[in-house]
């Protein structure tokens, strides 16, 4: 090598982090790599990802999917009463059921909508509760409000970011008709636990897998463990069509009302017998899913392919645990790459500090949901109105109010989410993986620099 002109110590210089993460122990590699990639992009120094190199693009689009919407332009069938056998629809939801191994389907509107119309079809409502999660998407709670049942926020376990199952039996009362576990990142919560819950005490179980599409627990998809699943097709979703859902399940008779419901209270047979808004998918949208349904699976064991990297790299690396996966977890839906930041690994640096260091690296993550819905006015909103006022004892309304300002592992929970967007950065390259780790790595050798940040 010194023939070369190159010594030890400059071919050492000369070795990537990614390299030497091969090499050593990550803890190891956590210590050592940044020291050899130079100062801080944020204070001056070269970023390790250049900004000519880009993510791939989201939504996901191709020709077939654009071929596919201009088939049902032109054929005039828009809407999914004009052809409920053999539409655009029609198609998903045989193709979406054989996808998740359930026996049926019906497609609507937007997620949201596909967890109230189960909400509905289960008969809960007025003077009813129902368990979830307080760090979701506010649809899932607005799916419990819309029929005015009570929504009671279980705490988290702060390691998997999925409801606590203890404090979910705690949660548990005389008034309590279903759990909806939310399957927070796409990641599976603790099935065995809800449902074993839910025989106990004869709860119904709505699954929020909004974020879980394809993925799967203990040999089944997620939305096929409980009485009804429920997912999201909106634009950032890893399957997506702008808006959009679906409900999936193997009771005939539940998943008919459920069909009455989305078709405002209308049944199949055309008799009007019920309750409902009319939250149909129409055609455009069951379109674009049918022209991306044969390739998305593809994209999906990818996403699972680089979690899995990524996890690797971080093995043993106390500054950012990836988020903790229950025994029987097979694969994850992966709407975002979660982690929890350690500040107290990063010279005490604020979240925002690290986060701003990263992004000069052109690593942009972000902390997800700010803060949990039990933080937000919506529940001073429902206990001032008649209705609710009217359903439940004042006591409860009190109990429950107090009841939602502690809830600490959300609270942690919020105060730590860092997360790599799934749906697009996770279909990129391994080298493109080997980025975000050298970044991590390259500010946390650098980190006494973060609080002048």
């Amino acid at each position: 090598m010194a023939a070369k002109g190159i010594g030890r110590r400059n071919f050492i210089s000369t070795l990537t982090a990614a390299s030497i993460a091969g090499m050593v122990p990550s803890g190891v590699f956590a210590a050592q790599s940044g020291r050899q990639a130079g100062k801080l992009a944020a204070l001056g120094g070269q970023p390790v990802r250049p900004a000519f190199k880009k993510w791939p693009k989201w939504p996901y689009v191709d020709d077939r999917m654009v071929e596919e919407v201009v088939k049902t332009t032109k054929s005039g069938i828009w809407s999914r009463i004009q052809s409920p056998v053999n539409g655009a629809v029609a198609s998903f939801e045989k193709q979406f059921a054989g996808m998740t191994g359930s026996k049926y389907c019906i497609g609507t509107g937007s997620g949201t909508q596909a967890l109230a119309i189960c909400v509905e079809a289960l008969g809960i409502g007025p003077g009813d509760e129902v368990i979830t999660s307080p760090y979701t998407d506010f649809g899932t709670i607005s799916a419990i409000l819309t029929s005015r049942a009570l929504p009671v926020l279980a705490d988290l376990d702060a390691d998997s970011y999925q409801l606590d199952p203890a404090d979910v039996r705690r949660k548990i009362t005389p008034a309590t008709k279903a759990i909806m576990p939310v399957h927070i990142m796409g990641l599976p919560a603790d099935m065995d636990a809800m449902m074993e819950m839910a025989k106990e005490f004869n709860l119904k179980v709505i699954e929020d897998a909004c974020q879980g599409a394809l993925a799967r627990y203990r040999g089944r998809a997620l939305g096929t463990i409980g009485d009804l699943g429920c997912f999201s097709f909106q634009a950032s979703k890893s399957i997506a069509c702008g808006e959009g859902g679906a409900i999936v399940g193997n009771d005939e008779s539940l998943m008919d009302q459920c069909y009455t419901v989305h078709n405002h209270g209308t049944n199949r047979k055309g008799k009007h017998v019920a309750i409902g808004p009319k939250n149909r998918m129409n055609e455009f949208e069951a379109a674009i899913l049918n022209g991306q349904l044969p390739t998305a699976t593809e994209r999906f064991r990818l996403r699972n392919r680089n979690a899995a990297y990524l996890t690797s790299k971080l093995k043993g690396f106390p500054g950012l645990v990836p988020q903790r996966q229950y025994a029987g977890t097979e694969s994850g839906g992966y709407y975002n790459y979660a982690m929890s930041y350690k500040k107290e690994h990063f010279h005490n640096a604020t979240r925002q500090q690290f986060l701003k260091a990263l992004a000069a690296e052109g690593i942009a993550l972000s902390p997800y949901i700010p803060n949990g819905l039990h933080r937000e006015p919506w529940i001073d909103h429902i206990l001032e109105l008649d209705e609710y006022k009217k359903m439940f004892p004042a006591a409860r309304l009190r109990e429950y109010r107090e009841a939602a300002r502690h809830l600490s592992g959300c609270d942690q929970v919020c105060s730590e989410m860092v997360v790599l967007p799934g749906s697009a950065a996770l279909i990129a390259g391994t080298s493109d993986m080997d980025d975000v780790i050298r970044a991590i790595m390259k500010v946390h050798a650098h980190r006494e620099q973060l609080t002048s940040l």
